[in-house]
Formats: structure tokens, sequence, C-alpha cells
């Protein structure tokens, strides 16, 4: 069979759906690949690599003419009629929402696999394409916010005085908003987050942001997937908590759709009055009514309190390259699963819940709806035996032995001091001291700082062990077999041997962090 890849038609789009390595795969596969002239150049992709990669450079009328059809975005209806009846379709295809494109399809008989209807079960991670684009999407969300901020993401201090970081809010923990997440942070802004599903508490947590939780009992707990849309009193509280966060915030991103619906408004034009002038709000539900009042799709929209709202819905097409080779190996991998022969015969298995959930036309019929899915990020519920059972309950450690022991260390600290020398006890008070700074310093030491943190104990260790051999020094040979100087002399080795470690420990760490970034053999 013979696979196509045309040019997409769409205004402003940048993407392809096939790159040379996939095409490369997809001979392997037993398949021969067209691709249509210049289809690939907005996404810095030229015909030269595609045919060096084994596949014919053809025109548009034999692109769509071949038996698979592979492209990013819906068919118009010219390019339906390009096609041959009894061809297959891989592209996306907003099923819920379009069903007049669906019978125009099933019409046609073209048969017709929507890359967007991708169940969201573990077995077809590989080829969610909504994912795909949504982690390019929250990545482009957070640079195209940076390009209208007029200030700092991480926080700096110049010699015209200290900036603060920026502050950033993500409403939709999902794929696009752990990606804004991430890149917002990486940045070095403050970053919040919210969301309706309960379990993405943790995955906020763990990528450095805050969550900000609705003080509602309505949260939800996910079955497909996907966030529901929210009951009334979950808006309400919702409202209440955005009213209270975006107008400290310099930067707002907005992630909430709900496939096909309209997108929940969460952002009022009130909320967004009350913002700072010079903030941005980057609402990516603007492709479906918009999470934000006044946002318009493709547009910067200006506040009169100048707030600007960016409604960008191409926000994966402005990484055209790492689009379109992540869209292309989604691609490949349902072909891979469409092909279990590996000779060039595509075959769609109707019992198989992922190829049912992508078939949205068979045989001039249209299959959408397919049969539900369910799947559950929440914890499994406590088995009724577990239940019934009575929790042990813990019997409480005896505090006395560690009083004890407190008051002991407390007794024998004061007879040494009583039987020291007077300077002890300020070497002793500036040791103290010395401990619990350096804990709070070192504490909020940021992980990037680590390695240039390791140099520091190195130098300190270097002086440790300079004073243990000027200790060594003060032992007079003579007088060897006194306490204090056997004190002085084990005191001394154990510094130094301690102190060896750290320094040499520390160097042959930091050699193979390095190596990790060179090239060619360590």
């Amino acid at each position: 069979m013979r696979i196509g890849i045309p040019r997409e038609s769409k205004t402003g789009e940048s993407r392809v759906a096939g790159s040379p390595k996939t095409v490369t795969q997809l001979i392997k596969l037993g398949y021969s690949v067209c691709v249509e002239s210049r289809a690939g150049v907005k996404a810095s992709l030229p015909d030269q690599d595609y045919a060096e990669a084994g596949a014919e450079i053809v025109s548009t009328e034999e692109a769509w003419a071949a038996d698979v059809v592979t492209k990013i975005n819906a068919p118009t209806d010219e390019e339906i009629a390009k096609m041959r009846s009894g061809a297959v379709l891989i592209s996306m295809a907003d099923a819920p929402r379009s069903p007049e494109l669906l019978e125009k399809l099933a019409k046609k008989g073209i048969t017709t696999l929507a890359m967007d209807s991708v169940p969201r079960i573990s077995r077809a991670q590989s080829l969610d394409v909504i994912s795909s684009m949504a982690n390019i999407g929250g990545y482009r969300a957070v640079i195209e916010a940076g390009h209208e901020f007029g200030s700092f993401f991480t926080g700096q201090v110049t010699a015209a005085g200290k900036v603060p970081p920026a502050k950033v809010f993500v409403s939709g923990a999902g794929v696009s908003g752990l990606a804004a997440i991430g890149c917002a942070r990486s940045l070095g802004a403050i970053v919040f987050a919210t969301d309706i599903r309960a379990e993405t508490a943790e995955q906020v947590e763990s990528m450095g942001a805050t969550f900000v939780a609705v003080e509602s009992g309505d949260q939800q707990q996910s079955s497909d997937g996907y966030a529901k849309e929210a009951t009334e009193d979950y808006a309400a509280a919702a409202a209440r908590m955005y009213a209270e966060q975006v107008k400290d915030m310099d930067i707002v991103i907005t992630t909430a759709q709900i496939p096909g619906r309209q997108a929940p408004r969460l952002l009022t034009e009130e909320m967004v009055a009350t913002m700072k002038p010079g903030s941005v709000i980057v609402d990516m539900a603007a492709s479906s009514g918009g999470n934000v009042a006044g946002s318009l799709p493709d547009e910067i929209v200006v506040t009169p309190g100048g707030v600007k709202i960016i409604g960008y819905t191409d926000l994966p097409g402005r990484l055209p390259t790492q689009a379109s080779q992540m869209f292309a190996t989604n691609v490949l991998n349902l072909m891979k699963l469409l092909t279990p022969g590996k000779d060039g015969q595509l075959t769609i298995d109707t019992e198989d819940v992922v190829q049912r959930g992508m078939l949205v036309v068979q045989d001039g019929q249209v299959t959408w709806p397919p049969p539900q899915v369910s799947v559950s990020a929440a914890q499994a519920a406590t088995a009724p035996e577990a239940k019934a059972a009575e929790p042990t309950e813990k019997k409480p450690l005896d505090p006395r032995p560690l009083y004890v022991g407190a008051g002991l260390v407390a007794a024998l600290a004061l007879v040494l001091f009583f039987v020291s020398p007077h300077e002890l006890l300020g070497h002793f008070m500036v040791l103290m001291l010395s401990v619990v700074i350096g804990f709070y310093v070192i504490g909020n030491v940021a992980h990037s700082l680590h390695t240039p943190l390791m140099s520091v104990t190195n130098a300190i260790s270097g002086i440790i062990i300079v004073g243990c051999l000027a200790g060594l020094q003060l032992v007079d040979p003579a007088k060897l077999a006194e306490p204090a100087s056997i004190v002085i002399l084990v005191l001394s080795v154990v510094g130094i041997l301690l102190a060896s470690i750290n320094v040499f420990g520390g160097f042959t760490v930091t050699q193979r962090m390095l190596n990790m970034f060179r090239k060619g053999p360590k």
C-alpha cells in the first residue's frame, strides 16, 4: 500500500504529518511513501531530506490519491474530493463537533482514523497526538507570555537594584499545564497551579510549583483521563479562588478544555481588571470559546487596564519542526499497530479498544462515538475486607529515655566546660552558630547550584585539613602519653581523614558530572 503525505492547506499551518525519520520507518513496515512537493518546507524539512529517506516527491493530486493519506488537520471538501473511495484517512477530525465532516467522509467511502480521538489508556500513550501537541503548546505558551511580559522571569540582583521573580499562575494541570509549569519553573518564576482533579496536586508539587486548592467538596477524580464540567458549587468556590489569586500574578496561563464542549469561563472581566498593568494572560482555550473574558482567537487583546490577553490557537505550530516530528512519530506508532505483519498491508481490528476508539468512519458508516473506555487516575478503592478490618493502633513511644539521655548529655557538657580552658566555651558557641547558619544557608540552595556548592565545601574541607595539621604541630613528642596530647592527636587524625574523603570524593563526583556533558569517549 502507498502512504501519501500532502501539504497542509489550512492558513498559517506550518506542520507536516510526516518526517524523513518516520518515512524510513514506514518503508521498513512494507509501505511505499509519497510526499507532496514542499510539504515540509515550513517545518524546515526540505524535499531532499524526504527523497534521501526513500520517499517519492509527487504532486498534490498524487499525494491525495494514495491508499492511505495522513495529515495534520481535518480535510476540506476539495481535499475529500481528491481522495479515492476505499482509501484510509489518518488525521485530526474533532469528531464530537464535526458531524457534517464525518458524514461527508462516510458518503465518499473513506475509512477515517481520528488522531485526536485516542483513548486515554496507558497502551495508547505513544499515539496520543493531543498529549504531544499539548506538551508543546504549554511550553510555547510560557515563551509567548515571556515575549510580551516586560520583566525577568527569575529574580535578579543588579547594580540598578533588585528585581523580584515573576509570579505565574497555571489553571489546569493536564499535559499542557504541567509543560507550562515546567517551563516557567526552569526560567526561574514562582509558579502556582490549580486543577479540578484532586489527583493532580502531587504532580504539581513534584515539579516545584505550589498547588492552590479550591475550597469545595466537589473536587473531581478523573475516570477517563479528562476533566469534567464543574458543578455549580465548585464553580462558585473556584471563582472566589481565582479572584483572590490572579490580582497578585504577573502571568496567568489557562488550559481548561472539555472535549467536544465549549471551554469553561474561568476569569471574568472584573478579575482581569484587578491584575497589574503589564500582566499577561495566555488563553490556551481560545479556539473553543476561551477561559478568559475578552480573549479572541489568534489575537492579542490589551484591556483598558494594560493587561495583555493572548489567544493564539496555533501554539504547537509555533515550534513546527518539533511538532511535526512528534505528530509524525504518533502516526508511525499507529501504523505499527495497524501493520502487525510488517507487510505493508493496513489491517483495522475493531476488537482493539485503541483502534476502535480512533475509528470514526468505516465502510460508509459513521462509527462515532465508540464504546466508552474507563480508566482512572485516582487511587483504587479499598477492598471490602480491608475496610472491615480495624486499624492497628500504634503504641506511642515512651519519651522518658529521650529525656534522660538529653539530661546526661547536658550534664556531661557542663562538666566539660568547667574543667576545660575558658576559651573552649567561646569556640563552642562559634561552632553551634556555624552549624545553625550553615543549615539554613545550604538548605536553601537550589539544586542547580549543588555542584558549585560542592566546590565551596571542598575549600572548607581544605581549611579543616590545614587546621588539623596545625593541631598536630602542637603535640609535644615528649608528652605523647598525656591525655591532652592523645585527644589532640586522635581528633587531628580523624579530621584529616574525613576532610580528605570529602575533598577527593567531591572532585570525583564533579568529574563524573562534567563527563556527562562532554562529547566523544568519556
